[in-house]
């Protein structure tokens, strides 16, 4: 089984462009996931196409603003 990545954490001395970098995977359930690094934004989404397409809306589709996770990871609210 897979280590469940936790990314939902706030760094607040984090540079400001990394400011809406974002995660997408599956959490342990198998559910997509989209989190921002910093824990400002997120959410569950019925397909990795969905989860990538919230995450490029909220980056301006910037390059390099959305990685996608091979190990899984969780959503904490």
């Amino acid at each position: 089984m897979s280590p469940i990545v936790q990314v939902a954490a706030r760094h607040a001395d984090a540079p400001a462009t990394d400011a809406a970098r974002f995660v997408v995977g599956q959490d342990p359930e198998g559910c997509w996931v989209a989190i921002e690094i910093h824990g400002r934004a997120g959410g569950l989404f019925r397909s990795r196409k969905d989860a990538v397409d919230y995450a490029e809306d909220e980056t301006g589709h910037r390059p390099d603003a959305v990685r996608l996770s091979g190990e899984r990871i969780a959503l904490r609210i």
